[in-house]
């Protein structure tokens, strides 16, 4: 059980998201009725991504067994990783690639 009420039993999911919000007011969140349980999951995914955590490493912080979960559920927030990926792609082949093609034994 992940959140358990005073006395040991689970709370309802409306609970959870009553007390969620009500700790946000506390820590002076703006318009928390706007945020979600899910959303920290979300900003965990999305900090992480930005501060160029490996994939592999956010797949376990959020508790997914692999990677294709991870790329599935949070795409939009990993476009950090996959832009970064592709600008590495574009300096490995892209910069090499006319001296690559003019370099042959016919060049």
């Amino acid at each position: 059980m992940v959140f358990p009420d005073d006395h040991g039993k689970q709370r309802t999911s409306t609970n959870v998201l009553r007390n969620f919000r009500s700790l946000l007011r506390e820590a002076g969140v703006k318009s928390p009725e706007k945020w979600t349980v899910r959303m920290l999951r979300t900003s965990c995914v999305s900090l992480l991504s930005a501060h160029g955590i490996p994939i592999e490493v956010i797949a376990l912080v959020v508790g997914h067994s692999g990677t294709h979960t991870t790329e599935r559920v949070y795409r939009k927030q990993l476009q950090p990783v996959i832009r970064d990926g592709a600008q590495a792609m574009d300096e490995i082949f892209g910069s090499g690639r006319g001296a690559a093609l003019s370099g042959g034994p016919e060049g």
